[in-house]
């Protein structure tokens, strides 16, 4: 009976947003002239040898994602979870490296980089569109990308000023305004233009313990972001951006629970009041200044990219997240301060047969964290730890890569990139027991990680609509030190580079009225970066997996089933196993890696049009992911997956469009992060349902 009603209430939807007055796009669809820059000179998209998704401005405010994690909701074999401790994605099988604080996926804004799991949700304010270039990107991205980029590319102003106004209400007393403007001071020479967002919302989850704010996980997030841009002439550009971020996420999306309990009988429901203790919360600033020199030459363009970005991050955790126990009054903390440059310096080719780009790298991070511990029980009494740690990194790189014609039909691209990074680290470790000090613990290291990261892809124009290619590359995280150490010994707290080797077959269709990209992968991974406990639970290490494989599949498409009707699809089938990978504790030889859901599906039925009505209906599925299970001997558990629905509807004229939204439609509920140790887990949950209205003005 419940499922006729759903399949009732879809079919509703779907009839209403096929109901809409007879007001015709005057944009018509034209699929085939959609340009990318992921080999970061323009292209084609269907004449780019690997796999990516673009998103435009369009369909990201149509879908309404205004997170960095519903950006990756919509990528097919791509997970997020929202833990604590900032924000982790996964990837084929890669997961974020806990003690590099690196993500396999890293961002893009204009050529800043966000990697760092602390500092990974930028503004989606002002944007033109979002590539999300899946597979290892490091000959021409660097860094970490070992996994994917998701590169994002903000609008251009023009000589008119223009922008817009929006305000959003919705469920959980969730408010929400953002404002963008831009146009010229000096019409075709001198350009500005700034944006910002605010959002705040009372969260889902009550905390009942007297004294402590009700309203146990509300967040607040401010974005502002300002530019300047000059042109004198057709050949030179400069532009400057300076970006001021501010958010203070509390608590957490779930709940503590005890470790026994099966993880698919955890529901959302019970972690909607919970009582706790002590205040937790996580609060990230983040300030970032990047110029970007351009000069045009008759065959090449040669750019600069200078950034500079302080990342200030200060959490506070409730040791065991109840109340009236014996942990009473104890808490975890991570404080933390990042500071990083880059400068790249590349050359591409223009207007040549032969393309091209080459360029150098650099980067300098100091990252100070401190206090860093836990207090907690442990064998009877109070064990307190608690660590300083400065640690320094540099990066210096040599790259290029070029795509030479073969003939008519075929296309040969040849990329490296030569990488050196020096790490090293200075960490005091401090800790006691029931009131008696422990020996401090001096751990000072420093290593360097040289690679050459290769790329071959050979790609075959089968007509003028479909292509096909076959490519090999090379991923690369370095490794690093534990920022926790036990002991002095280099051996015991430091890991080495993660590699990766990626072979994929792919297939493109872009036509005037649709497109298909379809991609065969497989990926042998050496030196996995793992996390595991120590000491029960009270100390936390990463080490290296010998040897580990993912292979899957990656389909996505859409068709225009009319200028303004679009049915859009994507799915990912991935199988991602440890191959030699024994903690110490037990042997994972044959199971499945931890964060990598068994599939991702979505599908999307759009009405849109320039005035009058338009909605979309959204439809998103995981399968099983398995977890580690920290409380019974490092068992992996399989948490079920769940399919949620999107609706929304609104209506536009000339300057306003008046929206209303159902997200999660039938309140589905599934467990989308666990983490536990003797005594407790952590368990995070997918959002509730939620209803919202909202108004944008444009001019």
């Amino acid at each position: 009976m419940i499922r006729t009603k759903k399949l009732v209430f879809l079919s509703l939807v779907c009839s209403t947003l096929l109901y809409a007055n007879n007001i015709k796009n005057t944009n018509a669809t034209n699929l085939d002239s959609i340009t990318v820059t992921a080999n970061k000179v323009e292209e084609n998209i269907k004449d780019v040898p690997q796999s990516i998704t673009v998103i435009d401005g369009t369909v990201i405010e149509e879908k309404g994602i205004k997170r960095i994690s519903e950006v990756i909701n919509e990528i097919p074999n791509m997970n997020f979870q929202n833990s604590t401790n900032g924000g982790m994605s996964s990837f084929r099988g890669l997961n974020t490296s806990m003690f590099t604080n690196n993500n396999p996926v890293v961002i893009y804004v204009d050529g800043v980089p966000y990697y760092d799991r602390v500092d990974f949700n930028p503004s989606l304010e002002n944007i033109e569109r979002i590539e999300v270039l899946r597979g290892p990107q490091g000959t021409l991205y660097g860094k970490d990308a070992i996994g994917a980029v998701i590169n994002i590319i903000t609008k251009a102003p023009t000589n008119e000023w223009s922008g817009s106004l929006l305000a959003e209400y919705g469920s959980d007393n969730l408010y929400k305004t953002s404002f963008n403007t831009s146009g010229a001071i000096i019409e075709n020479k001198l350009f500005a233009g700034i944006n910002g967002s605010f959002k705040k919302e009372d969260g889902w989850i009550t905390n009942n313990y007297s004294g402590m704010d009700e309203d146990a996980n509300k967040k607040s997030d401010r974005k502002t972001s300002a530019f300047l841009l000059f042109e004198p002439n057709e050949k030179f550009s400069a532009k400057i951006t300076m970006t001021n971020n501010y958010e203070k996420d509390y608590f957490m999306d779930g709940f503590s629970a005890d470790p026994s309990i099966d993880i698919n009988k955890l529901k959302r429901e019970d972690a909607e009041n919970v009582s706790f203790d002590v205040p937790a919360y996580e609060r990230t600033k983040v300030k970032s200044e990047n110029l970007n020199l351009s000069y045009e030459f008759e065959k090449m363009r040669l750019e600069s990219i200078t950034t500079h970005k302080r990342v200030d991050f200060d959490g506070e955790y409730d040791t065991d997240n109840f109340s009236n126990t014996p942990s009473d009054g104890l808490s975890q903390f991570n404080y933390t301060e990042l500071k990083t440059w880059t400068q790249e310096l590349r050359l591409s080719s223009k207007d040549q047969d032969i393309k091209w780009i080459t360029g150098l790298y650099f980067d300098k991070e100091d990252r100070s964290q401190g206090p860093y511990g836990v207090e907690q029980l442990y064998m009877g009494g109070v064990f307190t730890g608690d660590a300083y740690s400065k640690a320094n990194s540099k990066t210096q790189a040599i790259f290029g890569q070029t795509m030479i014609p073969l003939g008519e039909d075929f296309e040969l691209t040849l990329g490296g990139r030569y990488q050196k990074i020096k790490k090293d680290i200075d960490v005091t470790a401090k800790s006691s027991w029931s009131g008696m000090a422990n020996p401090d613990v001096n751990y000072k290291d420093e290593k360097t990680w040289n690679t050459f990261l290769p790329k071959l892809a050979l790609m075959y124009h089968i007509n003028n609509d479909t292509t096909s290619y076959i490519s090999v590359s090379k991923g690369y995280m370095p490794g690093g030190f534990n920022y926790y150490p036990s002991s002095n010994d280099s051996s015991q707290n430091s890991f080495e580079a993660q590699k990766s080797t990626n072979y994929e077959i792919g297939l493109k269709h872009l036509g005037e009225n649709y497109a298909i990209n379809l991609a065969i992968f497989k990926m042998d991974i050496k030196d996995i970066h793992v996390y595991k406990q120590l000491m029960g639970g009270t100390v936390f290490a990463t080490s290296n997996a010998e040897k580990a494989h993912s292979q899957g599949i990656e389909l996505d498409g859409s068709y225009y089933i009319t200028d303004n009707l679009q049915l859009s699809a994507a799915f990912g089938l991935i199988n991602a196993k440890y191959d030699e990978y024994d903690n110490g504790t037990r042997n994972y030889d044959g199971e499945r890696i931890e964060g990598t859901p068994r599939y991702t599906a979505s599908l999307g039925l759009a009405y849109m049009q320039e005035k009058g009505l338009y909605g979309r209906l959204d439809i998103h599925a995981r399968g099983k992911t398995a977890f580690i299970d920290g409380a019974d001997n490092d068992n992996l558990v399989e948490a079920d997956g769940g399919i949620t629905s999107n609706i929304k509807v609104g209506y536009k004229t000339k300057s306003f469009d008046v929206f209303s939204y159902i997200n999660n439609i039938t309140d589905e509920d599934y467990v989308s992060s666990y983490m536990s140790k003797p005594g407790t887990s952590w368990v995070g949950f997918n959002e509730p349902r939620r209803f919202g209205i909202g108004i944008k003005y444009s001019f």
